[in-house]
């Protein structure tokens, strides 16, 4: 058949290929559709898409729909949030409806239809902006694009997991540190092609989603076709599974997809995700006002609120806290990673305690900080939470093949997502809505975060006491080896006894490493550079709050 290449099993290792290809292979296409971080850049300059220097305010008896159609007023900053909302929510609803298929299909035909997804769901986008249609920007990309986001997150889980059975949290920390990161690199690009593409008539934006999924067809396509999935059995050389009776919270079993949601482990993790991510979240959405609003005039050294600072004095502090929007941005990638790594040291259940019991003592913190004014303590504290936050996305699937086994690891995170697309709710609700009512009850500025601290430092609690109750499973929800060689046959796996035909020993052994050192280090440099140039791009911004 005209697309036999994209079936899992031609996409099965051969002798001589590095398992550290798979790491850059997956960081291409995280770093592409992590941009669904940084889609706020477009808000601003989409809010004038038709006044260009100024917006077209649609007449004030126009309803809803009437706003959508329109082609003659510009778009409010609120109908355009819509986007974002659906990025998250599509992610995990796609996550958790596909991830079965993705086990069976490979993630070659999965990355390859998240690029179709994502990509053309910008150019749909960039029609939708060039018409001047808003319901083609949400199908485009909140929708379509949303499911690009579900296949290409969950797309190099579970391949990652079976080629580093002995460093898991590292390996899947390396590609959602990807996602993490791609608001760094593409924020930056998107500013720049815009101001390359505006003219008198037009703000740059359409132009700017053609060439940016160009660049991102082009990545996600090579990112996809990097992939490789080790032959069955396979194991790297000199490692030895740990025995059950060693850490009974690593398993050698394998749970199937479509039993998880009976198994009480699965929603324990499910609300320990769910807590850690509402706090995180929480405190990512109101860093910037947080910081200006506690601190005020302090940021400038004066001793001013910040209800009695000048418009100039709140241009300045404005700056600082974009500065510290950058650098908690940084906290949360480089999280992703360490923490993740830390985990195959301590243990996903023992990190995860770490990430609730450190969390508690910072969050409670806060308060206190902000009012003895160090400004340094407060910094560091929000840091290191979101370090954490970053961290509980990446340790999570590690967990998930300790406890219910790698072969369907990856669609069990597909389902595991819904907790993200729930705590993408209700953190910024708890916050916002807090923050409103008590400066409605006329509560100082600076004071209206403390109860919000409190009781987001209590959602902790909880998640520290719902990881604390997780257990290995239950031997009755593994598959017995006739259904393990069932799965493994719908997933084109060969089995044991038929890899060994085809394979021998010698070769099976030159499985997962060596390869050309060249390609190894051109992979790596494909994905580096870029995140490199969005790091360093994100710490001159934030050396503005050490000044």
């Amino acid at each position: 058949m005209a697309f036999d290449f994209l079936e899992k099993e031609h996409t099965i290792a051969k002798p001589g290929f590095n398992r550290w290809l798979v790491p850059p292979a997956a960081l291409a296409i995280h770093l592409c559709i992590g941009m669904a971080y940084g889609f706020s850049v477009f808000w601003l300059p989409l809010s004038r898409a038709l006044g260009i220097k100024e917006s077209i305010a649609c007449a004030p008896d126009a309803g809803f729909m009437a706003q959508v159609m329109s082609t003659s007023c510009d778009w409010k900053i609120s109908m355009l949030g819509w986007m974002y909302t659906m990025f998250f929510v599509l992610l995990g609803i796609s996550a958790a409806i596909w991830g079965g298929w993705l086990e069976r299909a490979g993630p070659r035909k999965a990355g390859v239809v998240a690029a179709f997804c994502w990509c053309g769901g910008l150019l749909i986008s960039a029609f939708g902006v060039y018409s001047h249609q808003i319901w083609l920007m949400w199908l485009g990309s909140g929708v379509i694009g949303g499911i690009g986001l579900g296949l290409g997150y969950i797309s190099p889980v579970s391949t990652l997991i079976k080629w580093f059975p002995d460093r898991r949290g590292m390996a899947t920390g390396m590609a959602i540190m990807g996602f993490g990161g791609g608001a760094l690199v593409g924020s930056p690009l998107a500013d720049k092609l815009m101001k390359h593409f505006a003219t008198p008539t037009s703000v740059g934006v359409w132009e700017t989603f053609v060439v940016m999924a160009i660049i991102y067809f082009v990545f996600m396509m090579a990112g996809a076709f990097g992939y490789r999935v080790p032959p069955s059995g396979w194991k790297p050389t000199g490692w030895t599974p740990p025995a059950a009776n060693n850490n009974t919270m690593i398993t050698q079993h394998h749970v199937h997809v479509s039993k998880v949601w009976g198994i009480p482990q699965f929603w324990l993790i499910w609300l320990v995700l769910c807590l850690n991510v509402s706090a995180g979240i929480g405190v990512i959405g109101i860093a910037s006002p947080m910081l200006q609003e506690v601190f005020g005039g302090h940021l400038l050294g004066v001793d001013v609120k910040f209800g009695d600072l000048s418009m100039e004095q709140k241009a300045g502090i404005a700056a600082i806290a974009a500065g510290f929007t950058g650098l908690i941005s940084l906290f949360n990638i480089g999280g992703r990673f360490v923490w993740a790594s830390c985990s195959d040291f301590f243990g996903r259940k023992m990190t995860y305690c770490i990430f609730f019991v450190l969390g508690f003592i910072l969050y409670v913190s806060l308060p206190w900080s902000a009012k003895s004014g160090s400004i340094a303590l407060f910094v560091g504290a929000v840091c290191l939470i979101l370090s954490m936050y970053g961290g509980g996305f990446a340790t999570v699937p590690a967990y998930l093949a300790d406890l219910f086994g790698t072969q369907m690891v990856g669609a069990i995170h597909g389902r595991l997502l819904t907790a993200w697309a729930t705590a993408g709710i209700l953190g910024p609700v708890v916050v916002n809505y807090m923050r409103e009512y008590q400066l409605s009850l006329g509560m100082p500025r600076e004071s209206v975060y403390n109860t919000t601290m409190y009781i987001l430092a209590g959602m902790l609690v909880l998640g520290l006491i719902c990881n604390l109750l997780v257990r290995p499973v239950a031997q009755k929800h593994f598959m017995t080896a006739e259904e393990l060689a069932h799965e493994k046959k719908l997933a084109h796996e060969k089995s044991s006894s038929d890899n060994t035909a085809s394979l021998s020993a010698a070769e099976l052994e030159r499985v997962g490493h060596g390869g050309n050192p060249i390609v190894i280090g051109a992979a790596w440099l494909a994905v580096g550079i870029p995140l490199v140039w969005g790091v360093a791009l994100t710490l001159q911004k934030a050396v503005v709050l050490f000044k």
